[in-house]
């Protein structure tokens, strides 16, 4: 036969169908992998705390602008951290954290035009740094944090700030879409529920209808990530408990949304006692107290974790504690290690994922790229932690007849693969090797004209 010939007739024949092409599935990097299974394989993680929420209270001046050049890193560093680098992720990652939650507030550098249009280049430094994380073996969990406490707002305007909560997400879904399962979106941090419509110290007036906005905004969550493109349609979803309280997360008002993919997971958050948990001294609310670790807080730590594995665990609904953690002032240092590493332990043996509350100045020190206590790094690694292992080791297969990478199967790679064939030259993609067989020749070439003529 001659090669030659075939390939210029088979060429001819490309270039008539030129405006066809296949688009490629973007699920090729989606596992056939439960949220249950995907959120035991996380490990124990850790939050990027105090870094991308870092933020101005919109209800006020945005003086993080007033005070520098209004760039991403203004925003970075506005609370205490230094610009993060590749080098801080990676150091996380080798400390034994399977999964890194990075809460981000949207709406700084956000024209406030009531477009909620978010800036590109704040959505290219979460990229970034997103990008490091999993590239550093680890899983990544964003979500709309506090971000100023516009969230607040819902129950005075709903209709407003629905608009401007599926807005942002909308934009976040297609930013992020063609992200592997190692990206976790999460509907919102700490604010689904609210006081102005029911006190939870004042009875129960009001109490449905906060649920029932809560579950409201959840539900407009899952559906816009379902709605939107690449591989969104089957991405693992953190889904915020009411105000993320066990108690409150596992009152029968609260509903997970439905879901076509069935694939989400619930948060939740643990600083209790919170004299111990929260308090470094005493407030007009509480009394701060130094050490934990008596059999009643070992009970109650327990009692609330066992709450959650009872009421979602145990039905197939996974659980992310998103947030545990405590200050080191005015802690003894051993009650610390007893508190993180015990909540670590009680929620990982229930096959809940633990991530640890970190800030800048906190358990992690983002300048050594080290645990602050290399004695609690150890009792958090023989719980659940991971080998480091960079994401090299979890790149997807190349798809089948996409030799440019360009998620698109059309006559661009039918050109590269005849170029191979004439000169065996040519850089070549392994994507070329239609037929599964070990080589690539013309019978790869006729394979890829049968798919782009699809």
């Amino acid at each position: 036969m001659n090669w030659k010939r075939f390939f210029a007739a088979a060429t001819a024949g490309f270039l008539a169908i030129s405006g066809c092409g296949m688009h490629v599935s973007a699920e090729n990097n989606m596992r056939e992998i439960s949220t249950l299974e995907l959120v035991r394989d996380m490990g124990i993680g850790i939050n990027l705390g105090n870094t991308f929420e870092a933020c101005p209270n919109w209800y006020e001046d945005d003086w993080i602008k007033q005070w520098s050049e209004g760039k991403p890193q203004n925003y970075e560093t506005a609370w205490g951290s230094p610009v993060i680098t590749k080098e801080i992720i990676e150091g996380i990652a080798k400390e034994g954290f399977g999964v890194l939650r990075i809460p981000v507030a949207w709406s700084n550098m956000m024209e406030h035009d009531g477009t909620y249009t978010i800036n590109s280049e704040y959505d290219a430094r979460v990229h970034e740094v997103v990008d490091w994380t999993l590239e550093s073996g680890m899983y990544a969990i964003i979500n709309i944090h506090w971000d100023g406490g516009w969230v607040n707002k819902f129950p005075d305007d709903k209709t407003e700030s629905m608009k401007r909560y599926k807005r942002m997400w909308e934009q976040i879904a297609d930013s992020f879409k063609d992200y592997s399962d190692y990206l976790m979106f999460e509907s919102q941090n700490e604010e689904l529920g609210w006081e102005s419509i029911w006190n939870p110290w004042g009875g129960t007036e009001g109490k449905a209808e906060s649920y029932a906005l809560c579950n409201e905004i959840n539900q407009t969550f899952v559906d816009v990530i379902r709605a939107s493109g690449g591989n969104n349609p089957r991405r693992h979803l953190l889904i915020s408990g009411y105000n993320t309280g066990i108690d409150r997360t596992c009152d029968s008002l609260f509903r997970m949304p439905d879901d076509p993919a069935n694939r989400m997971a619930v948060s939740v958050h643990y600083y209790s006692p919170a004299g111990f948990a929260i308090l470094e001294e005493d407030a007009d609310w509480g009394k701060a107290t130094p050490t934990w670790g008596s059999d009643q807080d070992y009970a109650s730590l327990r009692n609330e974790m066992d709450m959650m594995k009872a009421a979602f665990t145990d039905r197939g609904i996974p659980v992310i504690i998103g947030e545990y953690g405590c200050p080191t002032k005015n802690k003894e240092p051993e009650s610390v290690r007893r508190f993180l590493s015990a909540v670590c332990e009680e929620a990982y043996q229930r096959g809940h994922c633990p991530v640890m509350w970190s800030t800048p100045g906190g358990h992690y020190n983002r300048n050594t790229c080290k645990m602050e206590d290399p004695v609690l790094q150890q009792k958090l690694f023989s719980i659940g932690g991971k080998t480091y292992q960079p994401q090299t080791n979890k790149d997807p297969q190349p798809v089948k007849g996409d030799l440019n990478s360009d998620g698109i199967v059309n006559v661009a790679d039918a050109v590269l693969l005849q170029k191979y064939l004439l000169t065996e030259t040519a850089e070549i993609s392994e994507a070329a090797d239609l037929n599964s067989d070990g080589s690539i020749n013309a019978i790869d070439l006729t394979l890829l004209k049968q798919i782009i003529l699809q």
